[in-house]
């Protein structure tokens, strides 16, 4: 397998998403074939009925995947694909997406995700699950991810 990075390389290389930044994503757990993404949620990320947004709900769910995988295959990884179901709408304080490997080689790693809604007390409702497939990639961080 491929070496393996640490939470605050992850952090860092999620803050060098652009995308991870706007929507304010953090990761709370990282290593061992799982990882833990939480997203504050605000109003601009919501969908008319001031719900967040599907989109917001598919993003953390990708990338949870992904970093899972990562803990696994090394850095250098990418979404194959995923699947998501939408068990309810979410509300609330944060979303807190819950990723883990269920098996994987030396180059493809399978995930599934759990995806939260909690409040500001720490309660929580499951309102999406995923599971997708990583792939490592034969391409280099930029120098600005880590």
């Amino acid at each position: 397998m491929t070496a393996t990075i640490d939470l605050n390389l992850a952090r860092e290389i999620l803050a060098a998403q652009p995308f991870s930044v706007l929507i304010g994503a953090q990761i709370a757990a990282y290593g061992d074939g799982a990882a833990t993404l939480v997203i504050p949620i605000r109003p601009e990320l919501g969908q008319q009925f001031g719900y967040v947004h599907g989109g917001v709900l598919a993003y953390a769910a990708d990338n949870a995947l992904t970093y899972a995988a990562g803990s696994i295959l090394g850095p250098n990884v990418l979404t194959g694909g995923f699947s998501i179901t939408y068990l309810r709408p979410a509300a609330g304080a944060r979303l807190r997406a819950e990723a883990h490997v269920t098996g994987a080689t030396r180059r493809q790693a399978v995930c599934q995700c759990e995806i939260y809604a909690e409040d500001e007390d720490g309660s929580a409702v499951l309102v999406a699950v995923a599971q997708g497939t990583t792939r490592a990639v034969e391409r280099e961080l930029p120098s600005n991810a880590g």
